[in-house]
């Protein structure tokens, strides 16, 4: 079959300490500290096998890019990836898809041949500490699909079906195939959203206002699952004309370009000089974002970042302090009842995010559209294998 692999160079920068870990396992939890001149290229490989009993063998029918793949292609002055989390390569990259289940092992439960799905891209081992805590998201012996293990952007994947969630909800509510699985691909970076806003960051109640700091496709899923959620005022901030479009699509009351106003005092102003009670940052630059936050939290507000940023940034904890406010990290997608309650969301039609797929390639074209998606113009590129 054909599929979209990365390979790098195990070339570590100087002064970065490689891990007793890293390097027994060839596993980079540092991906931008270690992987040198990364090449993509479309190529004929095996097709995935099913080897254990309890896995599934997929027939992708729709992938996404996303920014991380973009943060694989792109690469910084010195040669190296930009990703910055856990990687090991070469793999088939591509962690954003939906599919049919062609095949099952015998101890498959709950799918089965012939079901439409999606699947969770972190694959939490379910017995080390993390997990047995219900943490999988921060999982000890992880894995990730299209970064340490082959991915989706390819005709076949196999997987473990715990990871496994169907969307025939999703085809019932379109009413057309062909959408649903486009529309599925989108469960994985919604859940991301989901998680960060809900679980991580606790959620807010309806009529809370809600600032959303970059609007690429977790941030788009932001705005909309806000929108779900009965946020009274959505404001987004976004440096692209075409996704500021697609953040007044999704749910968006308010969308500025932050380069041209200062967001704190649009912020202040709209709500009369109360402050936003919610924070999302998906731009991945909170060095920028956050001090901008920080200047306009309402009393009891929560901020929470999702956005992939290797930097320190500075705040001012008393402003924390005296505004009864909180920051929280948020990370992964997997838990917590997340995947089937963004499948639900969109089946009830409370969410409806097919108006930010702006393009579709096929895997031949995969490179084209990587180099697309550098422009961040985009909502969501979909790949169909």
């Amino acid at each position: 079959m054909k599929a979209l692999v990365l390979d790098a160079e195990w070339r570590p920068k100087p002064g970065y300490q490689v891990s007793e870990w890293e390097k027994s396992t060839g596993k980079a939890i540092s991906g931008n500290s270690i992987w040198y001149n990364p090449r993509l290229e479309v190529k004929e490989v095996p097709d995935p096998k099913i080897t254990k009993p309890d896995e599934v063998l997929i027939e992708v029918k729709a992938c996404g890019i996303c920014g991380s793949d973009i943060h694989f292609y792109e690469t910084d002055d010195q040669g190296y990836i930009l990703y910055p989390g856990l990687t090991k390569f070469p793999a088939i990259i591509g962690h954003e898809f939906s599919g049919k289940i062609v095949e099952a092992g015998p101890e498959v439960e709950g799918v089965k041949v012939g079901d439409m799905v999606t699947v969770e891209e972190m694959l939490w081992c379910g017995h080390c500490t993390a997990c047995r805590n219900g943490f999988p998201n921060h999982c000890e012996n992880l894995e990730e699909i299209g970064f340490t293990v082959d991915g989706a952007m390819a005709k076949y994947i196999v997987v473990g079906f715990k990871y496994v969630w169907k969307i025939d909800a999703i085809a019932e509510r379109f009413g057309d195939e062909e959408k649903a699985y486009e529309v599925g691909a989108l469960t994985e970076p919604t859940s991301v959203a989901y998680n960060g806003i809900f679980e991580r960051g606790g959620g807010f109640r309806p009529g809370a206002y809600v600032s959303v700091f970059g609007t690429g496709p977790i941030g788009l899923a932001a705005v909309g699952l806000s929108k779900a959620a009965g946020a009274g005022m959505i404001v987004a901030f976004e440096v692209s004309e075409k996704r500021r479009e697609l953040a007044k699509k999704v749910g968006a009351d308010y969308v500025f370009n932050p380069l041209e106003v200062k967001p704190s005092e649009v912020m202040m102003e709209l709500s009369k000089g109360e402050g936003f009670d919610f924070h999302v940052e998906a731009a991945g630059a909170p060095d920028k974002t956050i001090p901008e936050m920080e200047k306009a939290l309402a009393i009891n507000a929560r901020i929470v970042q999702i956005g992939r940023a290797a930097k320190r940034v500075p705040m001012f904890l008393e402003t924390l302090q005296v505004r009864r406010s909180q920051v929280f990290g948020a990370q992964g997608h997997s838990g917590h009842g997340t995947f089937p309650n963004v499948i639900r969301t969109v089946a009830a039609g409370r969410l409806d995010l097919s108006p930010i797929i702006t393009a579709k390639y096929s895997l031949d074209d995969a490179l084209e559209a990587l180099e697309r998606a550098t422009k961040r113009e985009d909502g969501k590129i979909i790949i169909k294998p």
